[in-house]
């Protein structure tokens, strides 16, 4: 079997990366009609992991701007024009296949973001996987009640984080 490797997620890609979100976010799934918006208003930022002949992780990104976190399973209607950042709203990678998607999906989305003039990655940390993403490069910003607010529909321990680009 061929190595897991990222493509552009398609609308018939859609209730695969449903079905994983339920697997891997029960409290957090978000509605396809959510996802799918995501892909439209920006799809070069939303991507499927193919392993064999199945899809096994998805990743969604689009501009935004720092410290305004998007709603969770809430619709942006559209992209702001003043974006300072990617934001990495999701990556899910089903666990036989992990140990270099998530790194191989933040390479490629920085590279995107480069492209584009930003210079900043930003995400929310859930389930504790604040370790992996300070490996790949995202540091903690100390929320005040504001960001702490935002952070909430996330669940205890959720955690905004931004990686500077220019410094790496």
């Amino acid at each position: 079997m061929s190595k897991p490797h990222w493509r552009p997620a398609c609308t018939s890609d859609l209730p695969a990366i449903s079905a994983i979100a339920a697997r891997i976010h029960p409290d957090l799934a978000e509605r396809p009609e959510v996802v799918a918006e995501k892909m439209r208003l920006y799809p070069d930022g939303c991507r499927v992991l193919v392993a064999g002949e199945d899809i096994a992780g998805y990743g969604l990104t689009h501009p935004w701007t720092q410290n305004r976190i998007p709603p969770l399973d809430g619709f942006l209607e559209r992209l702001p024009d003043d974006a300072d950042c990617l934001y990495v709203h999701d990556v899910a990678v089903l666990p036989h296949v992990r140990g270099g998607a998530a790194r191989d999906y933040i390479a490629a989305v920085a590279e995107l973001a480069r492209a584009s003039g930003i210079t900043t990655l930003a995400l929310v940390s859930v389930y504790g996987t604040r370790p992996l993403w300070e490996h790949l490069g995202f540091r903690p910003v100390t929320a005040d009640a504001d960001l702490r607010a935002k952070l909430a529909p996330y669940g205890d321990g959720a955690t905004y984080m931004l990686r500077d680009l220019a410094a790496t």
